[in-house]
């Protein structure tokens, strides 16, 4: 007698790598916020969500546009946009009570180190809590620009006109490379200013 194996379908967003449902259910059986980044090619935006069963509810978001209204000035996709746009998307968190929220990234896998890691550098050092290792963040260093800066006063001195050509953009929006490290820490501190203390 052959027995014959029943074709169960994978499920659609299973299917297209857009879900990972056992993720998907350690979030729900948590009973804890959760917190979803996401970097495009050009901006980083961040959500603090309630899962539900029946649809997920968005607690606070952040998206790394709105850090030109805290004098911003440049790649909003970069490891310090990153960084920032988590810090924003975490005061505002606090700010409603949300102490703790577990990250989530679907089928995406967490790097040591990456953009992702910086959002959640971020997040924490807004005063809530993502549950992972502090020594999977990218360096303070490198949250503050500090090897574009080295690398910039380098090209300088070594070439001018190449300076000039490779950070047209950055000089153009009245930010000097070599300064990067100070235009963040700026940044960093007027979120502040205006969200962790109010």
């Amino acid at each position: 007698m052959v027995t014959k194996h029943k074709y169960i379908p994978l499920l659609r967003r299973k299917r297209s790598g857009k879900t990972d449902y056992r993720a998907r259910k350690a979030i729900l059986l948590g009973r804890k916020p959760y917190l979803v980044p996401r970097i495009t090619g050009r901006n980083t935006s961040v959500q603090v969500l309630s899962a539900k069963r029946t649809n997920d509810v968005t607690i606070v978001s952040a998206h790394s546009r709105e850090l030109v209204k805290f004098g911003w000035k440049i790649s909003r996709n970069s490891t310090p946009a990153a960084y920032l746009t988590g810090l924003l998307a975490g005061c505002r968190a606090v700010e409603k009570g949300i102490k703790e929220a577990n990250l989530y990234l679907g089928v995406h896998p967490f790097i040591h180190g990456s953009r992702i890691a910086a959002v959640a550098k971020g997040i924490n050092e807004a005063g809530m809590t993502v549950p992972i290792d502090e020594e999977t963040y990218p360096s303070e260093g490198r949250v503050k620009g500090e090897h574009i800066a080295t690398y910039a006063k380098a090209l300088l001195a070594e070439d001018k006109l190449k300076y000039k050509t490779r950070f047209a953009q950055m000089i153009a929006s009245g930010v000097n490379p070599e300064d990067y490290p100070g235009h963040v820490n700026e940044v960093r501190d007027q979120i502040i200013k205006e969200l962790k203390n109010h």
